[in-house]
C-alpha cells in the first residue's frame, strides 16, 4: 500500500464532500436540482447537517438553470451559507469557462455551447471570495460530446493566482495522463506538496469507476497526499465504499448522481450524504466534522464577512 492510500494518521474519520448542483445539463430533469443561490446554500447547509465537511459549489443562471460564472451569484451562495454555518468548508468551482465545441462550418472557432474563458476570468471570484478549496481540473479531454480544455499554460496561472490568495487547489483527476500532469505541476512548484487529490471517475470519456482504475491512480500520488474518489450515476455509492476501503475519502452529490437507489430519484442532497455516511459507518469509520477535516487538510477557519467585505465587482 502506497503512503497517499493510507487513512489520516490515528483517525477514523472519513471527510464527505458533497457536490451541490454541477453545471450539467440536469435541470428540468429533477426537481431537486438546486439553481438559484438560495436553494443553493440551502442545500448546502442540509447537506452539511447530513454530515458532509466540504461542500463543493457551482452556480447557475437562476433564470435558465444554466451554468454560470457570474461572481455575484457565488457571492451570494458563499454569504448564504458563512451566515448559518461558519464551519462547514467551502470548495468553490473553476471548471466553468473550458467548455469548446467546434462550430459546423469552422472547426477551429468555437460553436453553440462554447464557454471559453481566459484562466483569469476563471479565477476571479476564487480571488475575490478566497473559499478555502476550490477545484482545478488538470485535464483536457473529450467531456460526453464535448472537449474539456485545460491547457499546462492555463493551469499555471490558475495555479498560481489560487495560491497568490491562500486557496487550496483540488486537483481533479479524470485519468492516469491527469495525475502525470499533476506531478510535473507539483515538481515545477506551481501546486506545493502536499497536495489536494480527487479521483474522478466514471466521466465519459475518462476512467471507468471501477476498482482498478481507482487504485492504479491512487498509487500514483505522492507520498503523503490527501486524496478522495467518487464515481459518477450508479457508481456513486460502490466508489464510496471502495474509497474508503483505498484510504481515502468520499465525494456524493447531485452532481455526479440523481439516485438513491435503482429507479429512486434522490430527494435531497442531505439523503444521498446521510447514505453515505451510513456506508463510511458499516466500514467501521466514521464522517469527519468540518473541524477534523479543517486538521487534515490544514485549512484555516473563514474571516468573519469575508465574502461581503470584497471590494472585487462583477464586472472586475
Amino acid at each position: 500500500m502506497s503512503q497517499a492510500s493510507k487513512p489520516a494518521a490515528n483517525s477514523r474519520a472519513v471527510i464527505i464532500t458533497c457536490a451541490i448542483t454541477g453545471g450539467g445539463d440536469t435541470v428540468g430533469k429533477h426537481p431537486a436540482i438546486p439553481v438559484t443561490p438560495e436553494q443553493i446554500a440551502a442545500s448546502a447547509l442540509e447537506a452539511a447537517d447530513a454530515g458532509a465537511a466540504i461542500v463543493h459549489i457551482h452556480v447557475r443562471d437562476p433564470k435558465t438553470g444554466k451554468p454560470s460564472s457570474e461572481l455575484e451569484l457565488y457571492r451570494e451562495v458563499v454569504d448564504r451559507i458563512r451566515s448559518v454555518n461558519d464551519d462547514v468548508i467551502v470548495n468553490l468551482t473553476t471548471g466553468a469557462g473550458a467548455r469548446f465545441v467546434p462550430s459546423q462550418d469552422h472547426p477551429h472557432i468555437g460553436g453553440e455551447g462554447t464557454t471559453m474563458a481566459s484562466p483569469e476570468n476563471r479565477v476571479r471570484h476564487i480571488q475575490a471570495l478566497t473559499p478555502e478549496i476550490c477545484t482545478l481540473d488538470i485535464t483536457t479531454m473529450n467531456f460526453g460530446e464535448f472537449v474539456f480544455i485545460n491547457t499546462p499554460s492555463h493551469l499555471r496561472i490558475m495555479g498560481k493566482a489560487v495560491a497568490d490568495v491562500g486557496v487550496l487547489p483540488e486537483l481533479e483527476c479524470f485519468d492516469t495522463g491527469n495525475v502525470r500532469l499533476a506531478l510535473r505541476l507539483i515538481e515545477e512548484g506551481v501546486i506545493l506538496a502536499p497536495a489536494m487529490f480527487q479521483i474522478c471517475l466514471g466521466v465519459p470519456w475518462g476512467a471507468p469507476a471501477t476498482t482498478e482504475a481507482m487504485m492504479f491512480m491512487r498509487d500514483m500520488l505522492p507520498e503523503g497526499s490527501f486524496w478522495t474518489g467518487f464515481g459518477i450515476g450508479s457508481a456513486q455509492f460502490p466508489m464510496v465504499a471502495q474509497a474508503v476501503l483505498l484510504g481515502g475519502h468520499v465525494r456524493v452529490g447531485l452532481e455526479d448522481n440523481l439516485y438513491l437507489g435503482p429507479g429512486v430519484q434522490a430527494p435531497s442532497n442531505a439523503r444521498l450524504v446521510d447514505k453515505a455516511a451510513a456506508i463510511v459507518r458499516a466500514l467501521d469509520r466514521e464522517p469527519a466534522t468540518p473541524s477534523e477535516a479543517r486538521r487534515f487538510l490544514a485549512l484555516p477557519r473563514p474571516a468573519a464577512g469575508l465574502a461581503s467585505h470584497s471590494t472585487m465587482t462583477a464586472g472586475a
